[in-house]
């Protein structure tokens, strides 16, 4: 099983990155690429460029990686209560190649942050729109005070709740 992972952020140290990581190694047989959107980096999106430039190759490389998925794990970091303004403008060319960006796949949405509210709104959003992008969304888990739940040196959750919230959803695949 291909298992895509990624944090909705460029930030290169994301406790994002590390919480889609652990999740998608939890998936019995994965074969998991863990991506890095900062690889994927576009100018801001607008309907001029998007007439000047068309469709990055970019964005079609991006489209093509959640097509060749047969999961995807995604773990969203927030920035003022939304998505990161790297991954929203990913998000913003990729949805123009084909609005159904995610090809009815199998999602996990996960999000994390430093503090008590664990980016949960954040993660509220991309689920509510999720349907219209075609993203099958098996379960969203949002982990809150993240350096109090997940041990860095061996790169696990040690809150035995979120890893059975996490087991859960993972059996739903």
């Amino acid at each position: 099983m291909k298992v895509l992972a990624f944090a909705a952020t460029s930030s290169k140290s994301s406790i994002n990155k590390q919480l889609a990581n652990y999740t998608a190694k939890q998936i019995n047989n994965a074969q998991v690429e863990l991506l890095d959107i900062n690889d994927y980096e576009m100018p801001l999106f607008n309907e001029d460029r998007e007439k000047e430039l068309g469709q990055p190759a970019r964005a079609k490389a991006f489209y093509q990686k959640l097509g060749d998925a047969d999961v995807i794990v995604i773990s969203f970091a927030e920035h003022n209560g939304s998505y990161t303004a790297a991954y929203k403008n990913l998000f913003d060319w990729t949805s123009r190649i084909d609005q159904k960006l995610f090809q009815n796949k199998p999602v996990i949405m996960l999000s994390t942050s430093p503090g008590p509210g664990g980016a949960a709104s954040v993660l509220a959003s991309a689920q509510a729109s999720a349907p219209f992008f075609a993203a099958e969304v098996k379960g969203t888990i949002s982990v809150p005070s993240f350096y109090d739940n997940f041990d860095l040196e061996n790169g696990q959750l040690t809150n035995q709740d979120l890893v059975d919230k996490i087991m859960n959803v993972i059996t739903k695949l």
